[in-house]
């Protein structure tokens, strides 16, 4: 089965620059049981670059092996703020591992000569849940701020997600209106 995996340009993510067309992403929503992240970055739409986006994450890696039952795996750089409640999160017992998120990634079509998005939950709040590799949850949040991006200060976390059972849909796309839907998550009856 092939996978959908996105190297991101997490410089381009934080600093726009319209003569640079490098793939972005963005997570703009996500809660980890009761801890709601907060979107407190801004950045620019890369589809229209007068808008700004308000997210709790800039991505830098996105995968996903696009089966039915298959994890989300989300590398990005978060604030300060979101450093320290993704540690508190980490070094407490979580009993509830249920996680809504929203996220969108960009490429830059050459065919069409501009952005649009290739992999992305279509504002959809997305269930899912935490994955477990053995008896670890795959939650992690470095220790020291990213030299890449100084300003504003940031850190690199990354987490695993699996759906909920219930039937819910990724969007994918392979080029300016060349998109379609794949199942995540399978419903119980």
């Amino acid at each position: 089965m092939p996978e959908f995996r996105k190297v991101l340009d997490v410089y381009q993510g934080f600093n726009y620059k319209k003569d640079k067309q490098t793939s972005v992403g963005f997570i703009t929503e996500l809660k980890v049981g009761d801890t709601k992240l907060t979107a407190d970055l801004t950045c620019k739409n890369p589809m229209n670059p007068t808008e700004d986006l308000a997210v709790v994450a800039v991505l830098r890696d996105i995968l996903w092996e696009t089966g039915v039952t298959d994890a989300v795996y989300l590398t990005g750089q978060v604030s300060a703020t979101n450093k320290q409640s993704i540690a508190l999160l980490i070094y407490t017992s979580m009993t509830n591992v249920l996680v809504t998120f929203q996220f969108s990634v960009y490429e830059y079509d050459p065919v069409q000569k501009e952005y649009y998005l290739c992999f992305h939950s279509n504002s959809t709040t997305m269930n899912g849940i935490l994955e477990k590799r053995g008896d670890d949850l795959n939650l992690s949040v470095a220790d020291d701020a990213s030299t890449e991006v100084q300003s504003p200060i940031n850190f690199t976390f990354n987490t695993g997600i699996k759906p909920q059972p219930s039937a819910q849909s990724l969007q994918v796309a392979v080029g300016k209106g060349k998109n379609f839907a794949k199942l995540w998550g399978l419903a119980q009856s």
